[in-house]
């Protein structure tokens, strides 16, 4: 078995020790899922390429749900992200990076964020380009001998304001918050939230503060392999 492969038995024998990373109570609140793939007709140009009005969509879906939080988006072929040039192909006519690596959960701006597992700060940037991260977190983690990251997009600037590499953060700890647009790459207000097995694989941009949570479509079977489902950890798919 792989790493990646051992990572996956590893997070679901661990399911029951891990902390929400955001505040939910099943018994009392919803999460609905939203959908950014060519199937949701409702998104168009006007939506996409005008936060206020992505933003005004995002808010519009969890009222109409009664829900709290808008959750999904784990490998999906998304075309949202025909809005930024960060997800064009570098080289003219290449394929352009659709397919989604994470999860995002959508909610109000400044929602707090914690910890699943004990992890240590590996590295934190502010990726301020029109539809990039905006604030990043990315922690190292050890679990049952395998090392492995989350990554924690769309921040707020506080977030990483007195932050330090090496700092040690325990489970349970609130230690981030959702961004709002100017400070998370003038997106709606939500979190990426991604697991790495390794850094190291081939990627577009540096690891420091950031990973790739978007790929080309032709090489998703291995950006997939090396960023299992998120849901492993966050559990949250079961209240869809």
């Amino acid at each position: 078995m792989n790493q990646s492969g051992e990572l996956i038995k590893i997070l679901k024998k661990h399911q029951a020790d891990f902390h929400p990373v955001v505040s939910f109570d099943a018994k009392k609140e919803k999460i609905c899922s939203l959908d950014f793939t060519a199937a949701n007709k409702e998104i168009d140009e006007n939506i996409l390429m005008h936060t206020h009005r992505f933003i005004q969509y995002i808010n519009q879906k969890l009222e109409q749900a009664g829900a709290k939080y808008g959750v999904g988006g784990y490998a999906e072929h998304r075309t949202v992200y025909s809005r930024s040039k960060v997800f064009d192909a570098t080289v003219l006519g290449d394929e352009p990076r659709r397919l989604h690596l994470g999860v995002d959960i959508w909610g109000k701006p400044h929602t707090a964020l914690m910890a699943p597992i004990d992890g240590i700060v590996h590295s934190f940037a502010f990726n301020d380009q029109f539809g990039d991260y905006g604030a990043t977190i990315l922690l190292s983690h050890r679990l049952d001998d395998i090392s492995f990251y989350t990554l924690y997009g769309h921040l707020s600037l506080n977030s990483i304001k007195n932050l330090e590499v090496g700092e040690r953060i325990e489970r349970g700890d609130v230690f981030a918050e959702f961004g709002i647009p100017l400070e998370n790459g003038h997106w709606p207000p939500h979190l990426h939230f991604q697991v790495i097995s390794d850094l190291q694989v081939p990627i577009a941009i540096g690891n420091e503060g950031g990973y790739p949570g978007v790929c080309k479509y032709s090489e998703r079977e291995k950006y997939l392999m090396n960023c299992p489902d998120p849901d492993l950890i966050l559990q949250l798919n079961q209240y869809l």
